[in-house]
């Protein structure tokens, strides 16, 4: 069997989450660029802003960011898959994660992530407000958008073969300011799905991160 291509299934995700939950209308699923990476402690998955606040490059300290441009569109977001998102994790928590993930993003989605939503500021708060949403999406995801995250076997995922920093110091110029296609490929990652049941799952067990 063809592996599946993992990232594919990630975009009808972000696409259907944001025509179906207004907190998350925001979200341009062009723009967010998903690779699979190393492992981080426990995290499943983090993201990473592509910018400064109005999309910006270059702040008024003169940092820059690089400039990450896939078929033609610029990314704003970069999510990183970790190994545990895809060898323990159920269908429903791997969801739960990206929208974790994507409840980061600040509303105005220009490349920043919203300072109050922080793990740091927002503390217990965070996860209270976005299980009632995550619940609320997977009651309704449709059957074909939750069938990939269902898989268990191999996968294709976009990879990093040069990873671009989080931003560039002033002066330093020499270093590649902008990462297209040409930086990733399609490698396999091994899925081990675990099977759940959202009307027998408690909220308390799903994983959103």
């Amino acid at each position: 069997m063809r592996r599946p291509n993992f990232n594919q299934a990630v975009r009808a995700l972000l696409r259907d989450v944001a025509r179906a939950i207004p907190e998350f209308s925001h979200i341009r699923a062009s723009r967010v660029l998903v690779v699979a990476g190393e492992a981080r402690r426990a995290s499943r998955a983090t993201v990473k802003p592509l910018a400064f606040a109005g999309s910006k490059t270059r702040d008024k300290l003169g940092h820059r960011k690089p400039v990450v441009r896939i078929r033609g569109k610029r990314v704003l977001y970069c999510i990183t898959l970790r190994p545990l998102f895809f060898r323990a994790s159920t269908p429903e928590g791997r969801i739960g994660t990206l929208l974790h993930e994507l409840y980061h993003v600040s509303p105005s989605f220009d490349g920043t992530l919203d300072r109050n939503r922080r793990h740091a500021r927002s503390g217990p708060r965070f996860s209270r407000t976005l299980r009632p949403l995550v619940f609320r999406y997977l009651k309704r995801c449709p059957p074909e958008v939750l069938a990939p995250f269902a898989h268990d076997g191999e996968v294709r995922v976009w990879q990093w073969l040069e990873r671009p920093p989080a931003f560039y110091m002033p002066g330093r110029t020499r270093q590649r300011t902008r990462y297209t296609e040409d930086q990733l490929f399609l490698g396999g990652v091994r899925m081990i799905s675990r099977r759940a049941r959202l009307a027998k799952t408690p909220r308390s067990r799903i994983r959103l991160h």
